[in-house]
């Protein structure tokens, strides 16, 4: 089950020069700033109320984000969503029809496990589900018994 709106990531070239951008425009600095290798991206993280922005940046030529604005222009990139088990909504979301961009979470900034549904079966927006590692049984199980590559909190 989706429980929040957890955060909306935007694409940036310069992720020094968003960061201070956004430090100005929310009045608050930044809490996180992280290297994601997996998905070769440098991420900066600002709370705002109940939600987060996320800023990407690519360190690759085959990041996703680096490819992602080589077509379109910055801004918002993903909206991402907290759940509570991110493999009983993968496995609900197939069920609906909706296609997944990943077979299995992966790890995903900010202590996440993550997994993107296609934005053509979501009326073109790409959406995140986020599940923070810790919050079930099932996750710390698999953590312990090496299933999900991913340090325990």
């Amino acid at each position: 089950m989706l429980t929040n709106l957890e955060h909306l990531g935007l694409a940036v070239h310069d992720l020094s020069a968003a960061t201070a951008l956004y430090t100005k425009l929310l009045g608050v600095a930044p809490y996180k700033q992280e290297h994601v290798a997996s998905e070769a991206v440098d991420t900066v993280f600002f709370k705002v109320g109940g939600s987060k922005i996320e800023l990407l940046a690519g360190t690759s030529a085959d990041s996703a984000i680096t490819k992602y604005l080589l077509k379109k222009p910055e801004g918002i990139h993903h909206v991402a969503f907290e759940v509570d088990d991110i493999r009983a909504e993968m496995a609900r979301l197939r069920a609906e029809g909706f296609v997944l961009l990943n077979e299995e979470p992966k790890r995903g900034a900010d202590n996440k496990l993550v997994c993107f549904v296609h934005p053509k079966s979501a009326a073109g927006v790409l959406v995140e589900l986020c599940q923070t590692i810790g919050n079930s049984e099932v996750v710390r199980s698999e953590i312990a018994n090496g299933e999900v590559n991913y340090p325990s909190a």
